[in-house]
């Protein structure tokens, strides 16, 4: 039989038997084990806010066209709720399940969490704060639901997916990706109820972006986070409670008394400028302070740092003048509702006033 012949004789008994077609179909499988491991945990929040019902994360992730090009996914609903509808208590859990998710897990690259925006910065932080590996969280959202023209939830949730997998994500910490932008979650803040770029990092900028060719990365944050990060939150059964209370022209400090008597442990104060309280919130500042309540001083202006007091420094005033033995914590760049998140955290471990501005210098 001449040479040509014999192969294609060859090639139809192996079409034949499945041997080619068995081939073709491991090849597929080792192409697609080599793709990177992403896990979606899904919280609810207006990503999954259908009319008529909520998406749940098998849904969400089958909205994504062509997403196996990019990763193998596997999903969790870990809950179906608004953003402002997810207790201290869920945070908890959460944190410590995605930690339970990276231990058992050495394949995964990465943890997708799907929220509501009204409240994703604070859990972003919590979990920049509690997450203990190099892997990272990406936290994504939606400000249109999947029943409004031009809802953007499957484009944010592919970005996650995307930076989630890539190996220059690792060691970054909890990141958060809407309109194909990267941020910190340190720094991410939602700064407009509408709009699809509605979350900024305000004068320090993006981490990165997510283009069509590939992930791109421009910085790194240094504060401390995830593997370098001393909290612990798998023995903590609660948090404690911490209130903030906004400083305004000729504001009483009563409702800062009240805080105390109502249970809180920690105060942060909304305050004006770099760090100036009005009206009698000096006065209400100093009986709190006496009755061992730590208060961390930030800024309601969005941006600039509340500086620590030196010692012999005249004190930020109102807050830290009139003779109290004890003063405040300056909350260094950090917003009030990040404050108020670290600061719990803090007093999960001391209510040492040096340790707590340390803390607060560090992270």
């Amino acid at each position: 039989m001449p040479f040509p012949a014999r192969v294609l004789f060859v090639s139809v008994l192996l079409v034949g038997s499945g041997i080619t077609s068995r081939a073709g179909d491991d090849a597929a499988t080792l192409q697609s084990e080599r793709r990177p491991l992403v896990r979606v945990i899904a919280t609810g929040g207006t990503i999954s806010n259908r009319t008529g019902g909520r998406l749940t994360a098998d849904e969400l992730v089958a909205l994504i066209p062509d997403l196996e090009r990019h990763a193998r996914v596997d999903t969790e609903q870990f809950s179906n709720l608004a953003s402002s509808e997810l207790s201290l208590d869920h945070w908890l859990k959460l944190g410590r399940r995605i930690n339970q998710v990276f231990a058992a897990d050495s394949r995964l690259a990465g943890v997708v969490v799907t929220s509501g925006t009204d409240t994703l910065e604070e859990l972003a932080f919590f979990l920049h704060l509690t997450v203990r590996d190099l892997r990272p969280v990406v936290v994504v959202g939606s400000m249109r639901n999947p029943s409004t023209l031009g809802y953007e939830g499957a484009a944010n949730l592919l970005a996650g997916i995307r930076v989630a997998a890539d190996p220059a994500s690792r060691g970054l910490g909890t990141l958060v990706v809407l309109n194909d932008e990267i941020h910190s979650a340190r720094e991410a803040t939602k700064t407009d109820a509408f709009r699809l770029d509605t979350f900024d990092a305000r004068r320090y900028g993006m981490l990165g972006v997510v283009d069509s060719d590939r992930v791109t990365y421009y910085r790194r944050t240094l504060r401390r986070h995830t593997t370098n990060s001393e909290f612990d939150i798998s023995s903590v059964s609660q948090l404690p409670r911490v209130d903030v209370l906004l400083a305004y022209q000729g504001a009483p400090g009563d409702l800062i008394r009240a805080a105390a008597d109502n249970g809180a442990t920690g105060i942060v104060m909304a305050a004006a400028g770099a760090g100036a309280t009005s009206g009698t919130q000096g006065e209400g500042v100093r009986d709190v302070l006496d009755r061992g309540v730590t208060v961390v001083v930030s800024s309601r202006t969005g941006g600039g740092r509340v500086a620590p007091v030196r010692t012999g420094q005249e004190a930020h005033q109102p807050t830290r003048s009139g003779g109290s033995a004890k003063s405040t914590v300056a909350a260094e760049d950090l917003a009030p509702v990040k404050a108020r998140i670290l600061l719990m955290l803090a007093l999960t471990k001391t209510r040492d006033q040096a340790e707590i501005q340390r803390m607060f210098s560090e992270y």
